[in-house]
């Protein structure tokens, strides 16, 4: 069974039944001892893009925006047993076109990482038909939607679990904040803390 860290901020890492080992949006927390296969980026602002922070194996993927986001083009990998489909993600704050979120089958799981977004069209007209499991939403109100848009887009796309991450700008995670975002299928995870995806 795969298995996610939520190391606070927007990073987190998958660790696959097969061992494959996945960082996404690398910046701060613990967890950054294995070295990694595959290394997703989202978009290059300072706090989701610190690659230096993790040993990569020699023949480890980094996919950045700027490579699965091509002329309006969203790109569709799969690497190993992943399969991995960038999706929009903007805002004020994050132009689409340098910007992207990532829904990852790992497992039998589907997990879509966000990025740092607002509400997109895509939520609506693909996200809430793919039958997601997780779903990591930004809910920090000052770089991305608060938590009542959060609640929205978590209603909107349906995902079993919807975990709320960038509870606020500049900090590892705010409690108080994670709490403020009630939708009906919400789990909180601490920095550290280590679930198994089913």
């Amino acid at each position: 069974m795969a298995k996610l860290l939520y190391q606070g901020h927007a990073s987190f890492r998958i660790i696959t039944d097969n061992e494959i080992v996945v960082y996404v949006d690398p910046f701060v927390g613990e967890g950054y001892n294995l070295p990694a296969d595959i290394i997703l980026i989202t978009h290059e602002h300072p706090d989701h893009n610190k690659v230096e922070l993790i040993t990569r194996k020699e023949n480890c993927s980094i996919l950045r925006a700027e490579t699965m986001l091509i002329n309006e083009d969203y790109k569709h990998v799969q690497i190993g047993n992943l399969d991995i489909e960038a999706v929009p993600a903007y805002n004020k704050n994050h132009d689409r076109n340098k910007c992207v979120g990532y829904v990852i089958h790992v497992d039998g799981v589907k997990i879509y990482a966000a990025g740092d977004t607002s509400t997109t069209e895509y939520m609506k007209t693909n996200l809430s038909k793919e039958s997601l499991d997780y779903a990591l939403l930004p809910i920090d109100g000052f770089y991305n939607m608060d938590t009542k848009e959060a609640e929205k887009c978590a209603k909107l796309i349906g995902a079993k679990h919807t975990i709320p991450i960038h509870t606020k700008a500049g900090e590892l995670f705010d409690i108080q904040e994670a709490e403020k975002f009630l939708p009906y299928n919400r789990l909180i995870i601490k920095p550290g803390k280590e679930i198994e995806l089913k």
